[in-house]
């Protein structure tokens, strides 16, 4: 009895803060500078998500705590069915959290290195789809900038969704983005000239998915542009070069580009995590059950300043669940529906009595 008791899975109320602990890790699946991503199931629903957590002092020591803090306000407020969803956001003493979508047809970059090559109509379906998501950005005054086959993950059905809102940002009306980022290679002409004076905007994300639908049709970019490349080979690559196009291509397609099943990933990341790393994810509870335990060794004692950042981080976290949000609105809902088909009669009486 004692065996069938313990397997049970834990009860939570509906109404508590998500955390760690109602999540079951399945498996690694990536990883980032420091951030990594796992399978993980909900204890109570059985849904299945992917979790990325990244460490505190290392977003801390990276000065990147508000990019995350930037990308968790961005990605609450959005919900689209060519989006990457954030469900839940929620932190611990290591890492903070971010619960989203699980999509396991692996991202476009993954099947360019497979060699794959897409036929032209699966391309205008994704630029179909990828446009909707992108104008739904726009109509919420966001720019991505950072859109390419890396940041474009396949469900099961064979649909695309954007993922990575690290270095997005949010255009104020009458406004332009000045700051450069993104990804050379995909990055539009005037986000390279931008300067204080004379910025860009929403544009820059449609050039960048002109670069991508034609990598995915010819298997590598119409400009030869690196990483490395400098701003001043650049811009005399954008002033030269002459963009090839194949004449197996449709004039559809020609003029669009002119106008500007199986989890696929690599398994040695499951290697990584579960052997290779100093702190892994499925030895969270006991490593912070000891640390509580332990009360000498405390952050105060490694330096007062990333301590304060650390607690800042603690304090000033954006907790989120997409769940409770919506059996709240859902609830509201109910209630204006319940009010509007009350029985007017019955209001009446109700009336006279008081």
């Amino acid at each position: 009895m004692g065996a069938n008791t313990s397997s049970k899975p834990p009860v939570f109320d509906e109404n508590e803060e998500v955390t760690f602990d109602h999540f079951e890790i399945l498996r690694a699946i990536g990883k980032g500078s420091f951030g990594k991503v796992c399978i993980v199931q909900k204890n109570d629903t059985k849904k299945m998500y992917a979790m990325k957590y990244m460490n505190k002092q290392k977003c801390v020591e990276r000065n990147e705590v508000r990019n995350v803090f930037k990308e968790l306000q961005i990605m609450q407020g959005l919900e689209h069915p060519f989006l990457v969803n954030l469900w839940y956001s929620f932190q611990d003493e290591e890492d903070m959290f971010m619960v989203v979508d699980l999509l396991l047809g692996g991202d476009l970059r993954y099947h360019l290195q497979q060699n794959v090559r897409f036929q032209e109509g699966t391309v205008k379906l994704f630029i179909c789809e990828l446009a909707l998501a992108l104008d739904y950005l726009q109509g919420r005054h966001i720019i991505h900038r950072d859109m390419k086959p890396d940041n474009i993950l396949l469900d099961e059905h064979g649909h695309v969704h954007i993922t990575d809102f690290n270095i997005a940002t949010i255009l104020t009306k009458g406004m332009q983005v000045t700051t450069i980022a993104g990804t050379k290679p995909y990055m539009a002409p005037e986000m390279f000239n931008s300067t204080k004076s004379t910025g860009y905007s929403f544009a820059v994300d449609w050039w960048s998915l002109g670069i991508t639908a034609y990598e995915l049709l010819r298997g590598r970019r119409p400009y030869h542009i690196r990483s490395n490349t400098s701003t001043n080979e650049i811009a005399h690559v954008f002033r030269t070069a002459t963009v090839m196009y194949p004449a197996a291509w449709s004039k559809e397609m020609m003029s669009l580009l002119k106008k500007k099943g199986r989890l696929n990933c690599d398994p040695t990341f499951e290697l990584e995590e579960m052997i290779l790393e100093s702190k892994p994810l499925h030895k969270k509870k006991k490593r912070l059950a000891k640390k509580e335990k332990d009360t000498n060794k405390s952050y105060s004692s490694q330096g007062c300043r990333l301590q304060k950042h650390l607690e800042s981080l603690q304090r000033d976290f954006i907790v989120f669940n997409r769940e409770k949000m919506r059996r709240h609105h859902n609830e509201i809902q109910e209630n204006i529906t319940l009010a509007q088909t009350k029985d007017p009669e019955e209001e009446d009486n109700q009336n006279n009595n008081l």
